[in-house]
């Protein structure tokens, strides 16, 4: 528990309130004066991510907590059973409840297949894509490179310079210490691209269509090719992933995260976004850099002793697509999130430049805060015009008070919270209005005397 706490940074105090416990409390079980109920159990896991199978090995707590975890399912109806009924399963039929949790464990396989199917149209794409395999790769390290970090840091020494010679400094010093020039050029030039890098003729160049924000951010992403294409390399080749244009896609993914970790040094950037109390725009400024880079780099905040809110980034196109996803949790929301159209992340787009803040509910009842804003593609065409996405930075709940866009939303007021989905197909929400599919695995009543608010239910 201690190791925990101070992983995060928190004191005695910021647990218990995480955890809705005295500090008293905390400050027992830290010293072995009170043991792990199931309630602190779940809290952590809930609260701080962490798998409760690594902190216990009591094979009946295990299968306590697992029974607990499993009649939450909103599958379930609402009139669950206690903690005590769950224990007199256990004394009295435990081989029913072990045959229970098989038939869970099933049951949440198919339903997670149901997902993927559902969401790629077609059984031929439920085998990992590149792209999957390499959200994976980054989740499993919860979105974060310590050593991409150092290297970050000490590129930035060696360029050095103010924020506003950064473009500067970075051209000289790919010209001093690889002998690579930079040039700007028309879009005659690079009718199809917005940076090209010829390492053999040793320059870049860089599309007129970008402005100088995106300037900054390919220069820092062609010095990770060439100061740390061995690091690359090694992470890249760790990640295995399927498949021959996955390993470049790969490669391309951790030199963004350099650029980004070059431009928002890790220590400064984390300073700034809780002194801020999480203030994209005014981040950004500071730094250089795009909302968009900067709700990026939000979720890599997680070094052991110095992390931030536990973030997760989604980035949709006008059609609900997921264009870009990172994450350094463990939510369902974060893994598959983004079709529900109750989830304002897509209306949005109908107030272009401005952050709309929320708190959502899964049907499993987890709870979160989430911002959306539309960001803009480059513009250097009639033909380009109205590129908009909509950008999404989401966490638990808990985390909310940290967040000053969360300031003017009651929080402790439950109607605030919009019930969402991952997707209607796998959704058991009832008088949905927003219902577009039947669920496929639970049945909603029909009455043929009573119309109720879609045509799936009444």
């Amino acid at each position: 528990m201690r190791q925990l706490r101070r992983s995060f940074n928190h004191t005695q105090a910021e647990m218990a309130r995480q955890l809705g416990v005295s500090a008293a409390y905390i400050n027992l079980l830290e010293n072995n004066q009170r043991s792990l109920s199931v309630k602190m159990l779940m809290g952590l896991t809930e609260t701080y991510g962490v798998d409760w199978r690594n902190l216990v090995q009591d094979t009946e707590m295990t299968h306590l907590a697992d029974l607990r975890a499993a009649v939450r399912d909103p599958a379930f109806a609402s009139d669950r059973p206690d903690l005590q009924e769950l224990r007199g399963a256990l004394d009295h039929a435990p081989r029913l409840v072990g045959l229970f949790l098989q038939l869970y464990q099933n049951h949440t396989k198919l339903r997670g297949t149901m997902r993927t199917l559902t969401a790629a149209g077609t059984a031929e794409l439920i085998v990992k894509s590149p792209e999957a395999a390499i959200y994976e790769f980054f989740r499993r390290h919860a979105n974060h490179f310590a050593a991409l970090e150092e290297e970050a840091d000490a590129a930035r020494d060696a360029v050095g310079g103010t924020q506003d010679e950064i473009y500067s400094n970075l051209k000289r010093y790919l010209a001093r210490a690889f002998g690579i020039d930079v040039a700007v050029v028309g879009l005659d030039a690079l009718p199809d691209a917005l940076r090209v890098f010829d390492e053999a003729g040793g320059r870049v160049l860089l599309s007129e269509a970008l402005d100088p924000v995106n300037r900054n951010f390919q220069l820092a992403h062609v010095l990770a090719l060439v100061q740390c294409g061995g690091l690359l390399d090694q992470l890249t080749e760790s990640a295995n992933i399927p498949q021959g244009l996955g390993d470049a896609r790969c490669r391309v993914e951790l030199a963004n995260y350099f650029a980004a970790a070059f431009l928002m040094p890790y220590d400064r950037f984390l300073k700034a976004a809780q002194s801020t109390g999480y203030d994209i725009d005014r981040i950004a400024t500071s730094f250089g850099v795009s909302f968009e880079q900067a709700c990026q780099r939000l979720t890599t905040l997680q070094r052991k002793g110095a992390q931030g809110v536990p973030f997760f980034f989604l980035r949709i196109d006008r059609s609900g697509n997921v264009t870009k996803r990172f994450n350094a949790t463990a939510f369902t929301l974060a893994e598959q999130g983004g079709a529900c159209p109750v989830w304002n992340i897509h209306s949005a787009f109908y107030a272009p430049g401005r952050i709309m803040s929320q708190f959502v509910e899964l049907p499993d009842a987890g709870q979160f805060f989430t911002l959306s804003r539309t960001t803009d593609r480059p513009v250097f065409s009639r033909h380009t015009q109205d590129r908009r996405l909509v950008v999404t930075l989401g966490c638990e709940r808990a985390h909310a008070a940290e967040i000053g866009y969360a300031a003017p939303l009651n929080m402790e007021d439950n109607s605030n919270v919009a019930q969402i989905g991952i997707n209607c197909h796998l959704c058991p929400r009832q008088a949905c209005s927003e219902r577009a599919h039947e669920p496929l695995h639970v049945n909603l009543p029909v009455d043929a005397n009573r119309r109720g608010s879609t045509r799936y239910e009444s």
